[in-house]
């Protein structure tokens, strides 16, 4: 009856998402209200069981993902994405274009946004493949892939924040696991089929970069130095590598982690105080781009565009929350241990399913990570790189045959002036191709690791 229950819940979230166009926020709040209530959740403790899950998610994903929104606004604002590209591809050349565009869009992307992202680079795209020629998709496709990539494995992006919380994954792991995983995923599958895509598909210069009417080159009187924009980038990497470095060490008995020097060192490398000192260094270092008001009012702007997401993801651990607390959890992961089925391989398939039925990445993210999160819990013996891996292998079925009801797909079709049977046959298909090949890298890594 609970697995009854927890279908039922499921299909009603679509059919409100899909059919009658109610918000994911809402429409999870109702599914988990009305998944407590059937499943004999005591009146009294029903409330405070939503307020939990919303709440403890959102303590984890608001602050990383308000930190990262305005440490992007900021790089956006200046210029720093022009800069970047600029000078990647004088050091690069012509004929490896696409690929510093799609380093640039890498780097871009570990602090903002899939769609702000795209939306920032592709004038300086356009302007590219306008300058070398041949096909736009040459250099769109490695650009847009990266920024997806990013977007569905990295923490500060709200999808692998919520789904590792939820799961219990070390933040400053997830990190490192996630680059490991997203840069081969981003040669394989965006890089290299881009330049294949390129090659078969002639796709011209939309007409409104070339009529200059809505995408126009950015102007940008005084651009930050690409010195100031790379440490922007890596130095909340470098943080987080601080904290994972000296925990390894300290398990490893090399050093005493109970020294108050190796915990502070430790604190500075936790993935919150790495992106709040990361945000410092950065209005520091464009303060001469930017007087002090105005990065103020930068960094207010950033915070609103985010706030769907975050409530978004919010609600997906409320609804996992009542998930665990009803005993759906337990009741599945019975049922998948009778399948046979490793837990990577059915965290993998539901977020697919998922993600096909009702398009959004986020949604199908956080939502398989509260079904399967008792799952992991009963699991024995799993280590915090299995749960790394876990969540990679949520984030890729997540990521995987993006179609007419995911809004990345009409973002990326109407900007590239594409029909939709062309967005299919590229976009659909490099973002299946970034969802296999990551969840393979996943898949090999828990066995190894």
């Amino acid at each position: 009856m609970l697995i009854l229950i927890m279908v039922a819940a499921v299909l009603l979230l679509l059919l409100l998402i899909m059919k009658f166009r109610v918000h994911a926020f809402v429409a999870l709040i109702i599914v988990s209200l009305l998944t407590a209530l059937a499943t004999g959740i005591p009146a009294d403790k029903i409330l405070p069981t939503l307020l939990s899950g919303f709440g403890n998610t959102l303590a984890a994903v608001a602050l990383l993902v308000g930190l990262g929104a305005m440490i992007g606004r900021l790089l956006e604002i200046t210029g720093g994405a022009k800069v970047l590209a600029d000078t990647l591809i004088n050091k690069f050349g012509e004929q490896k274009a696409p690929f510093a565009l799609g380093v640039a869009s890498l780097l871009f992307g570990f602090p903002i946004f899939f769609d702000a992202g795209l939306v920032v680079m592709l004038p300086i795209i356009f302007s590219v493949a306008k300058q070398f020629g041949g096909s736009t998709l040459r250099y769109a496709l490695p650009a847009a892939g990266a920024f997806a990539v990013m977007h569905a494995f990295l923490p500060p992006h709200p999808g692998p924040v919520a789904s590792g919380d939820i799961l219990g994954a070390n933040m400053g792991l997830l990190v490192i696991i996630g680059l490991i995983c997203a840069i081969p995923t981003w040669y394989i599958a965006a890089y290299l089929f881009g330049i294949y895509s390129g090659k078969k598909i002639k796709l011209e210069l939309p007409k409104a970069f070339l009529n200059d009417n809505a995408i126009s080159e950015m102007a940008v009187q005084n651009p930050p130095s690409f010195n100031h924009v790379l440490l922007i980038l890596l130095l909340p990497i470098c943080l987080i590598l601080l904290d994972t470095g000296l925990n390894t060490l300290s398990v490893a008995k090399v050093i005493d982690g109970s020294q108050p020097w190796v915990a502070g060192l430790r604190l500075l490398g936790k993935t919150p105080i790495a992106l709040l000192i990361t945000l410092i260094v950065a209005i520091f270092l464009l303060k001469d781009q930017r007087s002090y008001e105005q990065i103020e009012k930068i960094c207010d702007n950033a915070l609103g565009p985010i706030c769907a997401i975050v409530l978004v993801t919010g609600a997906g651990g409320m609804f996992g929350g009542v998930l665990r607390a009803s005993g759906i959890g337990n009741e599945l992961s019975a049922m998948l241990s009778d399948t046979g089925l490793p837990v990577i391989v059915a965290a993998f398939i539901i977020a697919l399913a998922l993600r096909v039925a009702q398009g959004s990445a986020t949604v199908a993210l956080t939502t398989a990570s509260a079904l399967i999160a008792p799952t992991v819990a009963a699991t024995s013996g799993l280590s915090q790189f299995d749960l790394c891996f876990i969540v990679i292998a949520i984030a890729s079925g997540a990521t995987a045959l993006s179609h007419v009801n995911d809004s990345g797909f009409w973002l990326v079709s109407r900007f590239l002036e594409m029909d939709e049977k062309t967005t299919l046959k590229t976009w659909t298909v490099m973002e299946t191709l970034i969802g296999v090949v990551g969840f393979t890298i996943a898949g090999i890594g828990s066995i190894l690791l």
